[in-house]
Formats: C-alpha cells, structure tokens, sequence
C-alpha cells in the first residue's frame, strides 16, 4: 500500500460520514489546492529573495519571454496578465519608478505607447526566472522525468477542458 497523506485522512473520514458520496473528485483537486498553497508560498520567498512582488514577476516575465527588444503595448500586458486597464496603468508606473521598465513612443503609432523592459529589469526577472526554476524543480524531486511528463499532460487536458 501506498504512503497515506492528508488527502486521504480528510477523504476517509468523509467516506465515514457520508458513504453516499464520491469523492474521488477531492482526491483530485483537494491534492491540487494544497500542492498550489505550496507552491504559492515557494514563489512568494523566491520572488521576495529577488525583491520582487508577484505582481511585479507577472509584468517583467511577459516582457522578457517577448524577447528583444523585450517590449509590449500595455494592451498586450493586459491580456497577459488579466488585469484591468487602471490596474494596469498603476503598475507600470510603479515599475517605472522603480526603473525597471520604461514608456516608449510606439514608433508605428505615435499616439501609442510600448512599455519596454529595461536592463535592470531583465537582470531582476533573470535572476527571479533562474531561482523559480531550481526551487519548482526541488518540488518536484520526487517524479521521474516520465512522470513529469505525464503530469503535466493530464493538467493541460484538464486545463483546456475548464477552460473551454
């Protein structure tokens, strides 16, 4: 028999109270939420050691993964990130102040700006990227290669399906 974890504890007793149900739903997604609570936790201390806030990790990592000149509109950002315009529009000052991206003339439509990461800001988000990739692949110590894989093909069918 396998190891027994907390999933399990909570889905025996509730077989106990109510044997009527099925539960293999929350062996599921119950393993889901608390592996997420982890993982959260992780990427806070990660993107804290890099004196970043997650917020802040959202907006540069869609500028570097845009790759050079490593620049997008703030419309783009939105759609990125999933903020509102406002929200948006504030954190890009904030990072501004904090020079880690600049605004730029759209130089294909004047009236349009590009918010452009800076080299500070590829330097923050590089080092942020290098630590979130070591800390999330220690979590996964215990999966071999193969079952990474599978893993994460079973998460994007279920992710595509809830999304749809």
């Amino acid at each position: 028999m396998t190891e027994a974890d907390e999933v399990d504890r909570i889905v025996g007793a509730w077989n106990t109270q109510r044997p009527d149900l099925d539960f293999s739903p929350l062996e599921v997604l119950s393993r889901m939420d608390r592996l997420t609570r982890l993982l959260d936790r992780a990427r806070r201390d990660v993107f804290r050691r890099s004196d970043l806030e997650a917020w802040e990790w959202d907006v540069l990592s869609a500028l570097r993964r845009a790759g050079a000149p490593f620049q997008l509109s703030p419309k783009q950002l939105l759609q990125q990130t999933l903020v509102s315009s406002g929200t948006m529009t504030n954190r890009i000052d904030r990072l501004v102040g904090r020079r880690f991206v600049r605004r730029e003339a759209d130089p294909a439509d004047g009236r349009s700006v590009l918010v452009t990461l800076t080299d500070d800001g590829r330097i923050r988000v590089d080092a942020a990227i290098t630590r979130l990739v070591d800390v999330e692949d220690d979590l996964l110590q215990a999966l071999s290669r193969a079952d990474r894989d599978r893993l994460a093909g079973l998460l994007r069918k279920l992710s595509l399906s809830v999304d749809a």
